[in-house]
């Protein structure tokens, strides 16, 4: 992976932060917003540095969670107000 500088740390975890409830954002989005080349650069920062920000409102192009989260992320995003469908957060109503 390339180096990731603690700017480019910063402005994941601000983008993060700025995702209201009912709503979500995919890697890709943070990525291009941030400025970044990989939507997986986006994984890696949220893997390490995002106890203390709205995970659960980042998940991925297709609309589904990661498996080992899934129960629990879609659980907490219906809490919110997502749409859901399947398994599948439908984005096109719930992605800013």
């Amino acid at each position: 992976m390339a180096v990731t500088t603690e700017e480019q740390v910063e402005r994941v975890r601000e983008l993060v932060a700025a995702i209201p409830p009912g709503r979500v954002r995919t890697y890709g989005d943070i990525a291009d917003a941030a400025g970044l080349s990989s939507a997986r650069t986006v994984g890696w920062i949220m893997r390490t540095d995002s106890a203390d920000l709205p995970w659960h409102r980042v998940i991925g192009a297709s609309g589904r969670p990661a498996a080992h989260l899934a129960a629990r992320q879609l659980r907490v995003l219906g809490e919110e107000g997502v749409p859901i469908v399947d398994g599948r957060v439908v984005l096109r109503t719930a992605r800013i």
